[in-house]
Protein backbone atom coordinates (compact mmCIF):
# COMPACT_ATOMS: atom_id res chain seq x y z
CA UNK A 1 0.00 0.00 0.00
CA UNK A 2 1.27 3.59 -0.60
CA UNK A 3 2.06 5.96 1.82
CA UNK A 4 -0.32 7.96 3.59
CA UNK A 5 -0.58 11.73 1.56
CA UNK A 6 -0.30 15.01 2.81
CA UNK A 7 -3.43 15.40 4.68
CA UNK A 8 -6.22 18.83 4.54
CA UNK A 9 -8.55 18.89 7.37
CA UNK A 10 -11.16 20.76 7.10
CA UNK A 11 -13.64 21.22 9.51
CA UNK A 12 -16.91 23.41 8.26
CA UNK A 13 -19.43 25.17 10.24
CA UNK A 14 -22.82 25.99 9.09
CA UNK A 15 -22.60 28.63 6.07
CA UNK A 16 -25.58 29.97 4.44
CA UNK A 17 -28.05 27.53 3.68
CA UNK A 18 -25.63 24.77 3.65
CA UNK A 19 -25.52 22.63 7.23
CA UNK A 20 -21.70 21.21 6.91
CA UNK A 21 -20.77 18.47 9.70
CA UNK A 22 -20.41 18.77 12.75
CA UNK A 23 -19.34 15.38 13.45
CA UNK A 24 -16.72 15.32 11.05
CA UNK A 25 -14.24 17.37 9.32
CA UNK A 26 -13.46 17.06 5.04
CA UNK A 27 -10.61 15.47 4.60
CA UNK A 28 -8.56 16.26 1.66
CA UNK A 29 -6.03 13.90 0.47
CA UNK A 30 -3.18 14.79 -1.66
CA UNK A 31 -1.83 12.80 -4.56
CA UNK A 32 -3.56 9.60 -3.16
CA UNK A 33 -2.38 8.48 -6.43
CA UNK A 34 0.17 8.76 -8.60
CA UNK A 35 -1.37 10.93 -11.62
CA UNK A 36 0.84 8.81 -14.18
CA UNK A 37 -1.52 6.00 -13.80
CA UNK A 38 -2.50 4.94 -16.92
CA UNK A 39 -6.59 4.15 -15.94
CA UNK A 40 -6.49 6.35 -13.25
CA UNK A 41 -10.33 6.41 -12.70
CA UNK A 42 -10.18 2.68 -13.05
CA UNK A 43 -7.35 2.42 -10.45
CA UNK A 44 -9.82 4.31 -8.00
CA UNK A 45 -13.05 2.90 -8.45
CA UNK A 46 -11.45 -0.66 -7.96
CA UNK A 47 -9.61 0.42 -4.40
CA UNK A 48 -12.77 2.46 -3.67
CA UNK A 49 -14.48 -0.32 -3.86
CA UNK A 50 -11.97 -2.98 -2.34
CA UNK A 51 -12.41 -0.71 0.45
CA UNK A 52 -16.37 -1.06 0.75
CA UNK A 53 -17.17 2.69 -1.27
CA UNK A 54 -18.38 0.86 -4.01
CA UNK A 55 -17.89 3.32 -7.20
CA UNK A 56 -21.26 5.27 -8.15
CA UNK A 57 -20.58 7.89 -10.98
CA UNK A 58 -18.10 9.23 -13.39
CA UNK A 59 -18.82 12.78 -13.78
CA UNK A 60 -17.67 16.14 -12.91
CA UNK A 61 -18.65 18.19 -9.65
CA UNK A 62 -21.79 20.67 -10.29
CA UNK A 63 -21.01 24.66 -10.46
CA UNK A 64 -23.75 25.38 -7.83
CA UNK A 65 -23.57 25.03 -4.01
CA UNK A 66 -25.02 21.85 -2.83
CA UNK A 67 -24.24 18.99 -0.55
CA UNK A 68 -26.14 15.51 0.55
CA UNK A 69 -27.82 14.55 3.56
CA UNK A 70 -28.38 10.45 2.58
CA UNK A 71 -24.29 9.73 2.09
CA UNK A 72 -20.89 10.43 2.84
CA UNK A 73 -18.93 11.01 -0.52
CA UNK A 74 -15.40 10.34 -1.55
CA UNK A 75 -14.49 12.29 -4.35
CA UNK A 76 -11.17 10.85 -6.97
CA UNK A 77 -9.74 13.43 -9.16
CA UNK A 78 -9.43 10.86 -11.69
CA UNK A 79 -8.37 13.49 -14.85
CA UNK A 80 -7.64 17.27 -14.68
CA UNK A 81 -8.04 19.91 -12.43
CA UNK A 82 -10.35 22.35 -11.08
CA UNK A 83 -11.30 24.80 -8.46
CA UNK A 84 -13.85 24.07 -5.67
CA UNK A 85 -14.95 26.05 -2.86
CA UNK A 86 -16.29 23.71 0.26
CA UNK A 87 -18.26 24.57 3.03
CA UNK A 88 -20.32 26.63 1.07
CA UNK A 89 -20.77 30.09 -0.40
CA UNK A 90 -17.55 32.08 1.36
CA UNK A 91 -16.23 28.55 1.91
CA UNK A 92 -12.73 27.27 1.37
CA UNK A 93 -11.08 27.64 -1.91
CA UNK A 94 -9.02 24.65 -2.89
CA UNK A 95 -6.83 23.60 -6.02
CA UNK A 96 -7.35 19.59 -6.98
CA UNK A 97 -5.54 17.83 -9.70
CA UNK A 98 -5.43 14.06 -10.98
CA UNK A 99 -4.68 11.87 -7.68
CA UNK A 100 -6.30 13.68 -5.39
CA UNK A 101 -9.05 12.35 -3.28
CA UNK A 102 -11.70 14.19 -1.43
CA UNK A 103 -13.50 12.64 1.82
CA UNK A 104 -16.59 14.67 2.42
CA UNK A 105 -19.13 13.91 4.83
CA UNK A 106 -22.81 14.20 4.53
CA UNK A 107 -23.58 18.15 4.83
CA UNK A 108 -20.51 19.34 3.71
CA UNK A 109 -21.42 21.83 0.99
CA UNK A 110 -18.96 21.93 -2.51
CA UNK A 111 -18.95 23.87 -5.78
CA UNK A 112 -16.69 24.11 -8.67
CA UNK A 113 -15.76 27.27 -9.76
CA UNK A 114 -13.47 26.38 -12.64
CA UNK A 115 -12.11 22.92 -13.93
CA UNK A 116 -9.88 22.29 -17.00
CA UNK A 117 -11.49 20.45 -20.34
CA UNK A 118 -10.51 17.26 -19.10
CA UNK A 119 -11.89 17.64 -15.56
CA UNK A 120 -12.93 13.58 -14.25
CA UNK A 121 -13.80 13.03 -10.90
CA UNK A 122 -15.28 9.31 -9.66
CA UNK A 123 -17.90 9.10 -6.99
CA UNK A 124 -18.61 6.77 -4.35
CA UNK A 125 -20.86 6.30 -1.19
CA UNK A 126 -20.36 3.54 1.48
CA UNK A 127 -23.41 0.67 0.83
CA UNK A 128 -26.59 1.73 1.45
CA UNK A 129 -26.00 5.80 1.35
CA UNK A 130 -26.43 8.02 -1.60
CA UNK A 131 -25.53 11.73 -3.06
CA UNK A 132 -29.39 13.23 -3.06
CA UNK A 133 -28.39 16.74 -4.24
CA UNK A 134 -29.26 19.82 -1.70
CA UNK A 135 -29.71 23.03 -2.90
CA UNK A 136 -31.92 24.27 0.18
CA UNK A 137 -31.56 25.23 4.33
CA UNK A 138 -32.04 21.95 5.53
CA UNK A 139 -35.20 20.96 8.20
CA UNK A 140 -34.59 19.65 11.51
CA UNK A 141 -35.08 15.98 10.38
CA UNK A 142 -33.04 16.47 8.03
CA UNK A 143 -30.08 18.06 10.30
CA UNK A 144 -31.18 14.76 12.52
CA UNK A 145 -30.35 12.47 9.43
CA UNK A 146 -27.23 13.81 8.63
CA UNK A 147 -25.76 13.51 12.59
CA UNK A 148 -26.93 9.97 12.54
CA UNK A 149 -24.98 8.84 9.56
CA UNK A 150 -22.57 6.48 11.06
CA UNK A 151 -18.79 6.75 10.37
CA UNK A 152 -17.80 3.96 7.83
CA UNK A 153 -16.12 1.22 8.81
CA UNK A 154 -13.12 1.52 6.38
CA UNK A 155 -11.15 4.71 4.74
CA UNK A 156 -11.91 4.49 1.03
CA UNK A 157 -8.67 4.86 -0.28
CA UNK A 158 -6.43 2.83 2.68
CA UNK A 159 -8.91 0.80 4.22
CA UNK A 160 -9.55 -0.36 7.94
CA UNK A 161 -6.12 1.37 8.75
CA UNK A 162 -6.66 4.41 7.05
CA UNK A 163 -6.55 8.30 8.76
CA UNK A 164 -10.54 8.25 7.76
CA UNK A 165 -10.59 6.85 11.18
CA UNK A 166 -8.70 8.70 13.07
CA UNK A 167 -9.91 11.84 12.01
CA UNK A 168 -13.68 10.62 11.97
CA UNK A 169 -13.26 8.96 15.94
CA UNK A 170 -16.48 9.12 17.34
CA UNK A 171 -17.06 5.88 17.91
CA UNK A 172 -19.92 5.17 15.32
CA UNK A 173 -19.17 2.96 12.77
CA UNK A 174 -21.73 1.27 10.36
Amino acid sequence: MATVPTILILPFEERGFVPNNARFPALVYRQAFANDTADLAGAMERRFGENGWPPAWRDGVFDFHHYHSKGHEVLGIARGSAELVLGGEGGRELAVSAGDVLLLPAGTGHCRVGASSDFLVVGAYPPGQSGDILREAPSAELRAAIARLPRPPADPVFGRDGPMLERWSDGLVL
